[in-house]
Order: C-alpha cells, then sequence, then structure tokens
C-alpha cells in the first residue's frame, strides 16, 4: 500500500499522527514552528489523505505499515486515534520510537466499569450507527466535539471544517475500523511497557479525552511528563500552537 509522509524541517525526526478522520495537513501552525528545528514527517494514515486503505484497519498492522517506512529510530507525536496508534507502537516497538508526545490522548476511549475517565459506549455505537447513514455529517458533528469549550471555538470549528476534506474523503471502511479501535482498544496494561520519555499534552477543556485520562498516563508511564493546556479542548496544537509548539521543543531538546 502506498503511505503518503510529507517531510518538511530540518533536524531530529518528529513524525506526526493525525486523529479519527482526519489527515496530516490539519496539523496548523504549531507543526509550521517546528520546522525551523526539526524534521517533521506528516503523515497521512492509511484511507485519509493521499494514503490508500488497509484492511482490516487495526492497531497491529498500523504499526507494522510504520515500521516498515520509518526504519531509523524517530520521535513520534499522535494525537487522539494517533495517540494510540502511538502508544502501541512505543510498547511494541521500543527500539523505533526515541521519545513520544502525546496529545488529546487516552490508553482507552470507551468508558468501561473500572474506567470513567471516557466516552460512553452509547454514544459510540451511535456515531457508528450515524457513519453509515452519513459519514460527512458524523465527521462534522465529531470536529464540533473536539473544539467544544475552547477558546476561539467557532474559529477552530471553522478551521477544522475547511481542513477535513482538503486531501478528500476518507476512506468508509477505514473510519468504521478507527471506530473499532476507540471502541475495543485498552492499552492500560501497557502503560509501564512505555519506558521511552514522554511529554503528555491534554486540554483543560476536552470532552473527549478528559485530563484524567492523560494523567494516568503520565502516572504509569515510567518516565513521562503531564502538561495541561488552559482554555483549550481536544485540539490544543490548533488553540494554542505557540504554547504547544513550546512544550514540544523543549520535551525534544532535552
Amino acid at each position: 500500500m502506498n503511505l503518503q509522509v510529507e517531510v518538511r524541517g530540518q533536524g531530529a525526526p518528529l513524525v506526526l499522527l493525525h486523529g479519527w478522520g482526519m489527515h496530516g495537513g490539519m496539523w496548523g501552525q504549531a507543526a509550521a514552528r517546528l520546522e525551523a528545528h526539526f524534521q517533521i514527517h506528516y503523515v497521512d494514515l492509511p484511507g485519509h489523505g493521499a494514503s490508500s486503505a488497509v484492511r482490516p484497519f487495526t492497531l497491529d498492522i498500523l504499526v507494522k505499515l510504520l515500521t516498515q517506512h520509518f526504519v531509523a529510530p524517530v520521535n513520534v507525536c499522535g494525537w487522539s486515534l494517533g495517540g494510540m496508534i502511538a502508544q502501541h507502537w512505543a510498547a511494541t516497538r521500543p527500539e523505533q520510537v526515541s521519545r513520544l508526545v502525546l496529545v488529546g490522548s487516552t490508553p482507552c476511549f470507551r468508558m468501561r466499569d473500572d474506567w470513567q475517565d471516557g466516552m460512553a459506549t452509547e454514544m459510540l455505537e451511535q456515531f457508528a450507527t450515524e457513519l453509515m447513514q452519513n459519514h460527512a455529517a458524523t465527521l462534522r458533528r465529531f470536529l464540533a466535539l473536539q473544539v467544544r469549550g475552547s477558546d476561539d471555538e467557532k474559529s477552530l470549528l471553522s478551521q477544522l471544517r475547511a481542513q477535513l476534506l482538503a486531501r478528500g474523503e476518507p476512506d468508509l471502511q477505514v473510519l468504521q475500523g478507527g471506530l473499532e479501535i476507540l471502541r475495543d482498544a485498552d492499552l492500560r496494561a501497557r502503560l509501564r511497557e512505555i519506558v521511552q520519555p514522554a511529554l503528555i499534552v491534554a486540554g483543560e477543556r476536552d470532552k473527549l479525552t478528559p485530563p484524567a485520562a492523560s494523567r494516568y498516563m503520565a502516572e504509569q508511564m515510567p518516565t513521562a511528563e503531564f502538561v495541561e493546556v488552559a482554555g483549550a479542548a481536544h485540539a490544543p496544537f490548533l488553540s494554542h500552537p505557540e504554547i504547544f509548539s513550546g512544550h514540544v521543543k523543549r520535551f525534544l531538546h532535552e
């Protein structure tokens, strides 16, 4: 399959993994700021943007594809679903991930009896049902949840909507597979295996992956640092690009 990766900037490699339904072109000003210090690899996940689809769309297959493309060790930044992929990559192939940045991420997206910092199962099932009926409307609704409560919420929503289909529509079966990962994956037991230095960034007002989930990850990983961005929701790199890029630059240069 064809994995589209756009490379910009100079320096140590930093791989960016986007969230559900998006593509590598949605990182905005924060990534542009980082290009002055790092070689940024903007990945279109399979079935998104210019990358061809892969089936089934699972964490194991995604990490296999990434390890085939990135042979030398790299720094990895994963957002939302991309954060779960990054966690799995760091845990299963630790020799390939030098440092890890997780933003708006969680080890377990769905609420469970022993995990309250997630989305209700009923809401995820509703997303899956609506996806089959009108996937474009479902994606737009998901975007609205990502920025809800953030500073400059309306402006951010317009920005995300403008970027959503800028590289074409994502593959429907891949979107279904992504929702299945969010519904079924539970990486809590693997967090202690992620021994790489990690920066975990949460938005204070995140409605999709509560800051408590990020704090939990920071507590469980052996060498993790937690940062909460005031006034941000699920996409702090878009709402507060200077703050986000500053933290990432400092962390990767340590």
